[in-house]
């Protein structure tokens, strides 16, 4: 589902609780969500909902909620050096 990165907006990130994801920031005006992982990989999700994010941020499982929640649902692009 990868298509053509948005690279050009910067999203701040900041650490996060989770043995997948080491990163997780937000642009609420452009909707996009920027995850990196510990192995290194980021990748961005576009036109996230900010209630979306809010809900990733508070869950008991960070890595779960992406998982069935967020990756499935929206579109995304690797933005990493591969």
């Amino acid at each position: 589902m990868s298509l053509t990165p948005s690279i050009a907006t910067v999203v701040k990130t900041e650490p996060v609780q989770s043995s997948v994801i080491a990163e997780i920031g937000y642009d609420a005006d452009a909707r996009i969500l920027e995850v990196r992982f510990h192995g290194g990989r980021a990748y961005r999700y576009f036109d996230v909902p900010p209630a979306e994010h809010a809900v990733l941020m508070r869950a008991d499982s960070i890595g779960g909620y992406f998982n069935r929640k967020i990756f499935p649902r929206y579109r995304w692009t690797r933005i990493d050096a591969e």
